[in-house]
């Protein structure tokens, strides 16, 4: 984990590799909550049965959508700022998902800092996240991030 004091001792760290995640279990569990709160229900995501008899590898695949929304999440594990207001997502410039994620597979996050702007009261980075199945050396999906940071007690 990279720790700084503020959002503007990222500037440094422009164009570096910040750091990479513990692994994360996908379980079916995670994967049939996510189709229930998005409304995407299917069959390669919930029906265990169906996927054990139709997918390459017999298992449930998880959400796309699902594995783009845990980035969130394992990229705040990468970077602490201690002195810091709040933090926004700003959005996605690109994302690909780039291989299926079974249940059961373990995936991991790597981030870079591809961009560091000053705006009114912080900043706004843009991040680089790869993220892999463990035991596969093809990303499972490749995304573009962008976050606002803002100074403490802003």
């Amino acid at each position: 984990m990279i720790n700084v004091e503020t959002p503007y001792d990222l500037e440094t760290h422009i164009g570096k590799e910040l750091g990479t995640t513990e692994w994360k279990e996908i379980t079916q569990e995670m994967i049939d909550d996510f189709a229930r709160i998005s409304g995407d229900d299917n069959w390669i995501h919930v029906d265990v049965d169906r996927a054990r008899n139709e997918l390459p590898g017999g298992k449930t695949i998880a959400h796309g959508m699902l594995t783009l929304s845990l980035m969130s999440g394992m990229g705040s594990k990468i970077v602490n700022i201690r002195k810091r207001g709040r933090g926004i997502n700003y959005g996605s410039n690109k994302v690909r998902f780039t291989s299926p994620v079974p249940v059961g597979s373990s995936i991991q996050l790597k981030r870079s800092l591809e961009k560091f702007e000053r705006i009114d009261g912080g900043v706004r980075l843009t991040y680089s996240n790869v993220m892999f199945r463990k035991g596969q050396e093809r990303p499972v999906m490749i995304a573009e991030s962008l976050n606002l940071i803002y100074e403490e007690g802003q």
